[in-house]
């Protein structure tokens, strides 16, 4: 294996045998390996960017030593070839080191006074021989001989990517995507890889054609940049885009002639992939294929639902409102029974309001009418966590709405559609300010056209991951009914974080008690003001680690969850990430993947849905065994053990501080949310509030006050360019 970097004259050479992989980082590539060189008597320490390396390779490498202030002497690489080792004991090491599933040092050991030397060649060309070695059996032979063949692609797709200046980090799932002919494909067309491997941008691919000498100029970079840029843009919720924007924001970011990006999006819109509607005002908005689709159709059958008579049969309202509050025991306000009444006869209803309204109250009471009329009602809500929250609030089974739906891993679709509708007579969507215009779009065109639906949500809090503002232009259009529901409950406006997130919705300050925390007082929201990052690092940690279990008697691990409106800084995410594991888990038992380490115990959030484990974007759970050997993970998600390959670590990140995006549709006892002056550019009024709305018993801030004073002030840095109120009202 060899992988070349710039050529530079007088490198120095290094040869030896690597004795340990001190450090290996999948994202950056960079390394730090000790080596029993040629020539020298104590460890090398041999630093720099490389493709994997295992212990027991022999390597030679070029580059100067370097005196590090902290680590002493290193050798830096700028070039390195590996080989396979050749003595008995580089074998058992290189086998044992966890590079190959099924083999750990155990059965290392075996393999080599079994085979010897010729083990390499056994594996390779004659693997049933393998089964001559006791414990190896027809299910470890086929582990080992796959997990052989596929690291041996897999490090030959990582020296392709390294050679052409790009970190290794996702040469596993092009290799998944692509097999064996992942090379060729690369070489033909990189900017492929933007569109076909999940966590492979275009500046990746555009780094590999610069790398294989594609002309910058080109109207393939071009074409693949216009793309790009419209992307990203719906990254940051847009719909769409005005095309003069977009034509000198991708002429800014790749340095090309208006003229060719001019070109290359006359040939986008032939070819369909990019769809221009001039008709919404005068900016001539340029739309991403599909997303025009989403909020065409979304409209469309929005419209066509909203017709028709109600699934529900004639009843008497009055008798019916009666009749649910000697079941569930409660009074329903007036506004209550206004929305129950337009429920069973508005065939598409919307129901919003802020925290302490009674929403969940009303849908509970809705639902249990509708019921009672033998009607079929579906509950599903955007994520797990929600899901699960409104399965406890009501009683009944909710879904999520990809798991509504049927999402088709293999295929990348949903199996429910327009073609196979949906089962049932009413569905009640919850959490829908989560909804994207995409999902909004694949939803409601496999309701059938009898049923009802029923979107609830807070159009306040923090819009969707993904484009669109779906329940805030349903609101707006005035195109279909909505209830809105604005009387606190009695017992609601008690709580001061109720009466607090309302205050934060009005663009006020909240209030808390002049009492420290540590002092006995009833309070359910504190501000602990420290200006500077690091003491409120510090305090963060303190408060989580122990303040708020002694004081309130809250788990540090079940209980207590830290929002911050951002991943980076001192106070964002990862820091505290790392910070608050080695308080809360200083295990021994670790692993290195994807430049974070993780620990058995470790407290972890999934990013992204695996529609094979059943496990969504936002669920947490916990480590419970690492695994070297088969280079897996057991993991506890509320009592369901699931096992993770190394390899899909890429789909979890340390949950002891999560995004306060990441914790919408989910309610913790407590939460802890950092707001400086350090998240400038992400402090507005809609994250703090619904950051606020996260915590069912206690919300404690920390930060500095200015910067809390300017996020509720703060409204305008949610501006989405979206259509679909406007389609609503011109049809």
């Amino acid at each position: 294996m060899t992988a070349n970097m710039p050529n530079q004259s007088a490198l120095e050479t290094l040869v030896g045998l690597v004795e340990h992989v001190s450090f290996q980082s999948e994202d950056s590539g960079f390394s730090v390996l000790q080596v029993k060189a040629n020539g020298h008597y104590a460890l090398v320490n041999v630093v720099g960017v490389m493709p994997p390396v295992t212990a027991g390779e022999w390597i030679e490498a070029g580059g100067r030593w370097v005196l590090d202030r902290k680590f002493g002497q290193q050798f830096k690489i700028e070039t390195i070839k590996t080989t396979r080792p050749d003595t008995l004991e580089g074998i058992e090491r290189y086998l044992g080191s966890g590079l190959i599933k099924g083999i750990g040092p155990h059965f290392a050991k075996r393999l080599v006074e079994k085979f010897g030397a010729d083990v390499f060649d056994i594996i390779e060309k004659k693997p049933g021989r393998l089964l001559r070695v006791e414990g190896i059996g027809e299910v470890r032979r086929s582990k080992i001989t796959g997990g052989w063949h596929e690291q041996k692609t897999v490090r030959e797709i990582m020296v392709f990517l390294h050679s052409h200046g790009v970190s290794t980090s996702r040469a596993f799932r092009i290799y998944k995507t692509y097999g064996e002919k992942a090379i060729e494909i690369v070489r033909e067309n990189p900017y492929r890889l933007a569109h076909d491997i999940w966590g492979i941008g275009f500046k990746t691919a555009d780094a590999i054609a610069a790398s294989l000498g594609i002309d910058p100029q080109s109207d393939i970079r071009a074409r693949a940049g216009v793309e790009f840029v419209l992307a990203s843009l719906t990254e940051e919720g847009h719909c769409a885009f005005p095309r003069h924007d977009l034509t000198q924001k991708t002429m800014k970011m790749l340095e090309i002639a208006e003229s060719i990006i001019s070109n290359a999006i006359d040939h986008a819109l032939g070819e369909k992939r990019l769809i221009a509607r001039p008709e919404f005002g005068d900016r001539n908005l340029l739309y991403l294929a599909s997303l025009d689709t989403a909020e065409a159709m979304l409209t469309r059958n929005l419209l066509a639902l909203a017709t028709g008579e109600h699934p529900c049969p004639p009843i008497d309202i009055p008798a019916a409102i009666a009749w649910v509050e000697q079941k569930t025991g409660l009074t329903l306000a007036e506004s209550q029974r206004t929305a129950l009444a337009m429920a069973v006869e508005c065939k598409v209803l919307i129901i919003t309001g802020g925290p302490g309204v009674g929403k969940t109250t009303l849908v509970n009471a809705i639902v249990r009418v509708l019921s009672a009329k033998k009607l079929d009602v579906v509950l599903a809500a955007p994520t797990g966590r929600a899901a699960h929250r409104m399965s406890e609030t009501s009683g009944r089974e909710a879904k999520t709405i990809h798991r509504l739906l049927e999402f088709d891993p293999k295929g990348g679709g949903f199996k429910r559609d327009q073609k196979r509708p949906l089962d049932g007579d009413v569905f009640v969507i919850d959490e829908t300010s989560m909804v994207d215009i995409s999902l909004a779009h694949q939803l409601v065109r496999a309701i059938p056209p009898h049923a009802a639906v029923l979107f609830v949500g807070d159009a306040d809090q923090l819009p969707s991951v993904g484009p669109g503002l779906v329940l805030a232009d349903l609101i707006e259009s005035n195109a279909l009914p909505v209830c809105r529901l604005t009387e606190v409950f009695r017992q609601a406006a008690e709580s001061q974080i109720i009466t607090n997130a309302h205050r934060v919705n009005r663009g006020q300050l909240p209030v808390w008690p002049k009492q420290k925390l540590s002092a006995p007082t009833d309070a359910d929201f504190y501000v602990v003001e420290q200006d500077e990052p690091d003491a409120a690092e510090r305090m963060i940690i303190h408060l989580v680690s122990e303040r708020l279990s002694d004081r309130f008697g809250f788990d540090p691990w079940k209980d207590i969850q830290v929002l911050a409106p951002m991943t980076r800084g001192i106070l964002g995410t990862r820091n505290l990430n790392a910070s608050l594991q080695n308080v809360l888990n200083p295990s021994d038992k670790q692993v290195l993947r994807y430049g974070i380490t993780f620990r058995v115990g470790d407290k972890v959030i999934q990013t992204v849905n695996d529609y094979e484990k059943e496990v969504w974007n936002g669920d947490i759970g916990r480590i419970t065994k690492l695994d070297d050997a088969e280079r897996e993970a057991i993991l506890d998600f509320d009592g369901r053990t699931l096992t993770y390959n190394y390899d899909e670590f890429d789909e979890l990140q340390h949950a002891y501080a999560i995004t306060i995006h990441k914790a919408q549709g989910s309610e913790y006892p407590c939460v802890v949310i950092p707001i400086h002056m350090q998240h400038y550019m992400l402090l507005h009024r809609a994250i703090v509030y619904t950051g606020i709305t996260r915590g069912r018993k206690l919300v404690v801030l920390v930060g500095a006050v200015k910067a809390l004073s300017m996020a509720v002030k703060r409204i305008d840095s949610l501006k989405r360019i979206t259509t679909l109120k406007e389609r609503l009202t011109t049809q």
